[in-house]
Order: C-alpha cells, then structure tokens, then sequence
C-alpha cells in the first residue's frame, strides 16, 4: 500500500499536453494564419465597438450599454485560449503547467457563462424596448441596467468557480494529453484517475439550470417582440423586425446551442474531433460576428463610428501640422 500511494504521489501530474490540431507542418502553417486573422479580424470589430460606445454620447444607452459588455466579454473569449493555440501551431509549444491549466479554465468557463446569462439580458431589454416603449426608460433605469451587468458577471465568476474546484480538486496522476486546444471540462475530466461520476452530476446540473433558464428567457422574449410587431399590421416594419431578429437569433442559437453541446452532457459521450469543431463555433465565429449582427450593421453605430473616425484623422491633422510648423523666432 505505501508503495502504491508513493507510485501516486510519484507520477502526480505538474503539467498538460495539449493535443495538436494537426501533425503536418504545412496544415499547421496554413491554421496559424487562418486563426490568426480571425483572431485579428474578432480584436478589431470588438475594440472598434468598444471604442464607439464608450465615446461618443449618442450611444449611451441601455442596448449599447450591454453591446459594450457583449464586445468586453467577445475580446476576452478568444483571447483566452487562441494565443496558446497558436503558439502551439507555429512554435510547438503545447504543453501548460497545472496552474495556468486552472487560470484558463476558470476564465473561460466565467466568460461563457457570463455570455450566457448577459445574452438573456440583452434580449429582455429589446422586449422592453419594442413591447413597452412608453414604460422603457422607467423600467430600463441606469440602476437596473448597472445591477443586471453586475448579477451576469458575479453570477458567471461564481459559477465558473464552482465548476473549476470540482474539475481541478480531482486527482490526476497518469495521462497528462488533453485532447482540446485548451483547458476544457470534458477533456480534463477524462484525465482524473478519480471518481468523477458525483461532481459531474453537479456540473450537469448547475449549468442545465443556468444554461436553460437563461435560453427560455431570449427565446420568450424574442417571441413576444415578433408577435408584438405582427400585431402592427406594417409590412415595412415586418420585414425589417424578421431581418433584425432573425439574425440575433441564428448567433443567439449557434452560441447557446454550441456551449450547450459541449457542458450539458456526460463526460463518457466527449468526442475530441466534434467537441473542437463545436468550440471553435463559440469560442472563436461568435465573437466575430457579434459586433457584425448587433451593431455594425446599426446605422446609429455607423455614424458614431464615422464621427469616430472624424475626430481621429483631425487629430492626426493637427500633430501632422503642428510637427511641421516652422519654430517661431525668439
């Protein structure tokens, strides 16, 4: 027995080895720049929206004020696991200590869970907006939209606590390969060599709850906006609503779908091949085009973005003129 638990303690696992998405240098070559300008392309719609809400006065308003969230939450997503993915493809460096296996995990698993509920949130405020306009500014007080940002962030760092001390209090002490391109519940949870059946019942639970209320919640009011515009009887206004929501709600499903897919489930039914491809829908196409189907395709978020742009050549033009004005005589 006491050779046994010194074997344990002996071959207890440091580090991670991610599984790489492909062994062939020139596949591995053409991912890291097809990611890597994905990647580039998500930074840049996201920090530009950002930019556009947070400066010009037009745009503060409760939609925007959760758009600018959304775009928050959409930089950290992939940020968060994309970089080590492509070091991985282009240097090889795929293996991850045990603590920075534990960091990734518990801020992925706070920012999709954050996403989840803010999804929900956003969805309730255009319910207001359309179903009760007269009531909006009322209901959707600065207050309310403050302390519902606040309860989706508490609620997604609480919730992605809980989920990483269940997966990361296990014993791992033989294969170290996780079969992902970051830390992931599924794939981490295969690798214990401890029970894992109670505390996966938990995870199964605590996200079926969050994951489901939080998807009831943008389906029903989504409903209740289409059915509120039929109601108009204007089919100028019909097919611009059905444009509008149609969209929310094709990135709405393809999130919720995807990362319920991938946490909603027994560990033993973890396929490597499938659970990339679905992570990749939301960790890396979602954060794309997001800023694209809520907000850049608005034209309040077009001329802001404009006046923007304005402001920046002006000042350029000013430090361009002032570089080349001549020094006065003394």
């Amino acid at each position: 027995m006491r050779e046994k638990m010194q074997r344990v303690n002996l071959s207890t696992v440091s580090e991670f080895v991610f599984v790489g998405l492909s062994d062939a240098p020139e596949i591995r070559l053409l991912l890291f720049v097809l990611f890597l300008l994905l990647y580039l392309a998500t930074m840049a719609g996201n920090l530009t929206l950002l930019v556009a809400i947070s400066t010009d006065s037009h745009l503060h308003s409760p939609m925007y004020f959760f758009l600018g969230n959304l775009s928050l939450l959409d930089l950290l997503c992939p940020t968060i696991t994309v970089p080590k993915m492509l070091g991985a493809l282009l240097l090889e460096h795929k293996k991850i200590s045990f603590s920075a296996c534990l960091f990734q995990h518990f801020s992925l698993i706070a920012v999709v869970g954050t996403e989840i509920l803010l999804l929900a949130v956003m969805a309730y405020d255009r319910y207001v907006a359309v179903c009760h306009p007269l009531r909006y500014p009322s209901i959707m007080s600065t207050k309310l939209c403050a302390q519902l940002a606040a309860g989706t962030w508490a609620t997604g760092l609480l919730n992605s606590l809980l989920h990483t001390s269940l997966v990361f209090t296990l014993s791992f002490c033989g294969p170290n390969k996780i079969q992902q391109y970051y830390c992931d519940i599924p794939p981490v949870l295969v690798l214990s060599c401890s029970s894992t059946h109670s505390r996966e019942l938990v995870i199964l639970a605590v996200a079926g709850v969050l994951g489901s209320s939080a998807c009831v919640v943008t389906v029903v009011s989504y409903i209740c906006i289409l059915l509120e515009i039929l109601a108009r009887n204007s089919p100028g206004i019909w097919h611009k609503a059905f444009s509008t929501c149609g969209s929310h709600l094709t990135v709405v499903c393809l999130f919720y779908g995807t990362t319920i897919c991938t946490y909603v489930r027994p560990s033993f039914t973890y396929s490597p091949h499938r659970d990339r491809v679905v992570s990749m829908l939301y960790g890396m196409l979602t954060p794309l085009l997001n800023p694209i189907i809520y907000s850049l395709r608005n034209k309040e978020v077009k001329c802001a973005l404009e006046r923007v742009i304005s402001y920046v050549r002006r000042a350029l033009a000013g430090q361009e003129n002032i570089a080349q004005s001549p020094p006065s005589a003394g």
